[in-house]
């Protein structure tokens, strides 16, 4: 195991009603506070009402950013940054899912800087210093309500890159599972592919002497094998909703990295299919996911895989390895079939015309991922599978 510092310091608020303590949780980080939020399900499902209720009881100054998009745009950070500065806001409140809590930490970091916000995702600036943010999650998916993660959209230069800075972990973040109630099942399928690509991104690891991390990241996995299905039957399933939405926790909040390489190839392959098509990233990372599994098995993986078909889909130990990776990898393409995520590229609108530049793109100068080094020809050939 590789040496690793220790830091979770969000405060989590888990179960039912613990809205009620949000109010004092602000009073203790500010007193002007910029809401933002999504395309306004929180209006029809009650949550936004309840919000304001409270803020207005607690005589807590509030302003909104609306209409943050899925696939976070540098639009709404820099919308997000005049309206904090010209309101001298002193914290912000996230209400929504992944996409919701990026766009806001960035909006955090970019009030202290004056210069584009996007500096910090291509090296010309460093975050030093953010306002402070509080979460209410309402979807199971990113785990951005407990780590210090964020991933901005720039439509004009069509990419889609991510920061990580301690300082951008919030203060607090409300998990009430009812909340995730509403939301609909492809939303929910979406993000439960989310959550096991963190989880596989972390697992398939040339670090061999993690023994706990990877018998924590195996119930992960099993936990979103076991409720994904009952949630999309059963909407409002309490002990499913519950089990997912802090399973989305502790799939990122560092609990699965700490002591580890970890490899990231999969979601910067999806990140430049998203970038420029816009398409909702658990479905981009579903439809890659098996196809990285099948390309990247080789004799120097087959023990990792092996592994991971005994201990998460209990494939009989009997079987030669290389029979069980396979096997293994196809249990998971059957299960995110099952779930109802596409299964081609070409089902949510990509075609060839733009696959090299793509893998030119995620391959960089460096390549992609760790457990098995990807450069520009790996990654077309998995795009090409995939279509």
């Amino acid at each position: 195991m590789l040496n690793f510092n220790y830091s979770i310091p969000t405060k989590v608020y888990f179960g039912e009603n613990q809205i009620n303590k949000l109010g004092r949780l602000i009073k203790k980080q500010g007193s002007r506070v910029l809401l933002t939020y999504g395309g306004g399900s929180i209006k029809r499902n009650g949550i936004y009402d309840k919000i304001v209720e409270i803020l207005n009881s607690q005589e807590i100054s509030f302003f909104e950013l609306g209409g943050i998009e899925p696939n976070p745009r540098l639009t709404s950070v820099k919308e997000g940054v005049r309206i904090c500065r010209e309101n001298n806001i002193d914290f912000i409140l996230a209400i929504g899912g992944g996409s919701i809590i990026d766009c806001s930490k960035i909006i955090a970091a970019g009030y202290h800087y004056e210069g584009e916000p996007w500096d910090f995702f291509v090296g010309k600036a460093r975050i030093t210093n953010a306002l402070p943010i509080g979460t209410i999650l309402t979807i199971s998916a990113t785990g951005s309500e407990m780590n210090g993660n964020a991933v901005i959209s720039n439509l004009e230069t069509e990419e889609k890159l991510a920061v990580s800075n301690e300082i951008l972990k919030p203060k607090f973040s409300i998990l009430d599972p009812m909340y995730t109630t509403t939301v609909p099942a492809n939303q929910t399928i979406a993000g439960t592919v989310d959550i096991m690509s963190h989880v596989f991104e972390q697992y398939f690891s040339l670090t061999k002497e993690a023994f706990l991390q990877d018998r924590l990241a195996e119930a992960v996995l099993k936990t979103c094998i076991k409720y994904g299905p009952i949630v999309v039957k059963e909407p409002e399933n309490y002990e499913a909703r519950a089990n997912l939405m802090w399973a989305s926790s502790i799939a990122l909040n560092g609990l699965l990295t700490y002591g580890k390489i970890t490899d990231w190839a999969t979601h910067g392959m999806e990140h430049e299919l998203s970038a420029i098509y816009d398409i909702t990233h658990g479905i981009g990372l579903g439809i890659l996911t098996s196809h990285w599994m099948s390309y990247v098995l080789d004799e120097s993986t087959v023990d990792k895989f092996a592994e991971y078909g005994v201990n998460v889909w209990n494939i009989d130990i009997k079987e030669d390895k290389l029979a069980m990776a396979k096997k293994a990898i196809a249990k998971t393409k059957e299960f995110f079939a099952a779930l109802g995520i596409p299964a081609t590229l070409h089902e949510v609108g990509i075609n060839d015309e733009r696959l090299e530049e793509m893998a030119q793109k995620a391959a960089g100068n460096r390549g992609l991922g760790s457990f098995k080094k990807l450069q520009k020809e790996d990654i077309l050939k998995i795009y090409k599978a995939a279509l």
